[in-house]
């Protein structure tokens, strides 16, 4: 019979994604001494995080909202859903462009002004339109800052309505230049992109290299009239800077997912809130994402889309596996290996990977493990946590 497991949701998580997880898996909000946690928005930074859990799924792809740092230190992943709502936060930046592009929101204010008959409501309208003359896409130039799974999407739809894309993006990996369309054109650095820029949209995590990446002087650097989105992440923009820019008229507008006391009420501004993956289809996408990732990690040890830890899969040969999570120190895998000899496991297959200070490695062996073994696995210096999967 099936292990039992327990999954300690801290947020609503979709139907469908829950689905994915095994029968035996038991799933609530109330749960002690859970496996793993499941979340979306809710904070975790002051949570006291049981010892029983080995893994935390995040049902999107930011983790702001968890410790990784703190447990990466105790050898737990922490698993996200890149790309899972990438056609969402698209869709939400076109929707954007075409704001700021139309003065759509000023447009819709003015009409909401307006009072008396309708005749004179219509005479008031006509002679008011033109204060919101804006302009098309095609021709433009869209900058993408970030050219992972929704800064690609975003090129690729920015070329179909007929604009010109120009991207930056120092960490973009094999997969994502793959996926971008060979249209783009590729910049040198974040200052490039504004220079030859209409609309800038930017998609690029918040982390002490992109704290207020958009600043007074960036935006000196861009197109005057150009319109600004960020659907990534609060931090990346200076507030105050855009707000002195909208009044200096060097900006034409400002379209953003995080609405705050500085941007409200400015005329040049559109601050929604924080609707980039709330959509039915986003929040299902990300559900079974990584509800299908843990469910691989607490079963098989193997790791995708993990942010602390590299991707690491084996197909079984053998059902007895070690799991071991351990920082990247030299003559790891020696030391593990000889533990294993020591104890007469023979070791049928092995695999360890590294990404940054963490390190894994997964071990299938051709006899079962006894309690002392893992415990002298567990005693090597540098070995974060022991994870024993027999089939």
């Amino acid at each position: 019979m099936a292990e039992v497991r327990k999954i300690l949701t801290l947020n609503a998580i979709s139907a469908r994604g829950l689905a994915r997880l095994p029968e035996h898996y038991v799933v609530g909000g109330d749960l002690a001494d859970p496996d793993a946690i499941l979340v979306r928005s809710a904070n975790m930074h002051e949570m006291d995080i049981p010892k029983s859990v080995c893994a935390i799924g995040r049902a999107g792809a930011g983790t702001n909202n968890i410790p990784v740092k703190k447990l990466s230190e105790r050898g737990l992943p922490v698993f996200n859903a890149p790309g899972a709502n990438a056609n969402a936060v698209k869709e939400l930046v076109i929707a954007g462009m075409l704001m700021g592009a139309r003065n759509l929101v000023p447009a819709l204010k003015f009409v909401e002004s307006l009072s008396g008959t309708d005749e004179a409501m219509h005479k008031a309208a006509e002679a008011g339109k033109k204060q919101f003359a804006g302009m098309e896409l095609p021709g433009r130039t869209l900058g993408v800052i970030g050219l992972g799974a929704i800064g690609s999407h975003i090129a690729e739809a920015a070329i179909r309505l007929g604009m010109g894309v120009v991207g930056y993006d120092p960490a973009i990996t094999v997969d994502a230049a793959w996926r971008l369309p060979s249209q783009v054109k590729r910049a040198e650095n974040v200052d490039d992109v504004l220079r030859t820029a209409d609309f800038v949209t930017l998609h690029v995590p918040l982390l002490d290299a992109t704290r207020n990446l958009i600043n007074t002087p960036r935006i000196g650097a861009m197109r005057p009239g150009a319109v600004l989105l960020n659907f990534a992440r609060e931090g990346v923009v200076d507030n105050a800077a855009v707000i002195e820019a909208l009044d200096a008229g060097k900006l034409h507008a400002y379209i953003c997912d995080f609405p705050a006391n500085a941007l409200k009420g400015h005329a040049k501004v559109v601050a929604l809130p924080h609707l980039g993956a709330s959509t039915e289809e986003a929040e299902e996408n990300c559900a079974v994402m990584v509800a299908e990732q843990l469910t691989d990690y607490l079963e098989n040890g193997n790791i995708l889309n993990s942010v602390n830890f590299p991707n690491v899969a084996m197909p079984r040969e053998s059902a007895f596996r070690l799991a071991i999570a351990n920082a990247n120190v030299p003559n790891m895998v020696g030391q593990i290996s000889s533990v294993l000899a020591a104890a007469g496991l023979n070791i049928h297959n092995m695999v360890n990977k590294s990404k940054g200070d963490m390190a894994y490695t997964l071990v299938d062996v051709d006899s079962a493990v006894a309690g002392p073994v893992i415990a002298q696995l567990n005693a090597i210096g540098g070995v974060l946590a022991v994870r024993y999967l027999p089939a």
